[in-house]
């Protein structure tokens, strides 16, 4: 069993910041890619950022890319989601997954993670 625990949300003005972090339990963290997705109301969950389990490699949806970095500490057994240039559009609860594959690669399907944290709210206002 691996749990995932976010933290780091919030309510930010647009043109802010903020830092998520997700910390993982119970299993090996560092082997496996890790990814963000995140779900506005009435929407489904759509992905965010995605990272190798080196933290080598890191891919991003276009809506955010150039605002948000994913990386990854894996001595912490962690990986954070800056979010810089916060737009009202990027409210959200916002969770992490874990990689289904060892050493495997990230992809930004929903089926490809395997364990889900519970989700931090961030919301943007204008």
């Amino acid at each position: 069993q691996v749990q995932l625990v976010e933290s780091g949300g919030g309510l930010v003005q647009a043109g802010g910041s903020l830092r998520l972090s997700c910390v993982a339990s119970g299993r090996t963290f560092s082997g496996y890619a890790m990814g963000w997705f995140r779900q506005a109301p009435g929407k489904e969950r759509d992905f965010v950022a995605a990272i190798n389990w080196s933290g080598a490699s890191t891919d991003y949806a276009d809506s955010v890319k150039g605002r948000f970095t994913i990386s990854r500490d894996n001595a912490k057994n962690t990986v954070y989601l800056q979010m810089n240039s916060l737009k009202p559009e990027d409210t959200a609860v916002y969770y992490c997954a874990k990689g289904k594959y060892y050493s495997g690669s990230y992809g930004h399907g929903r089926h490809e993670y395997d364990y889900w944290g519970q989700g931090t709210q961030v919301t943007v206002s204008s």
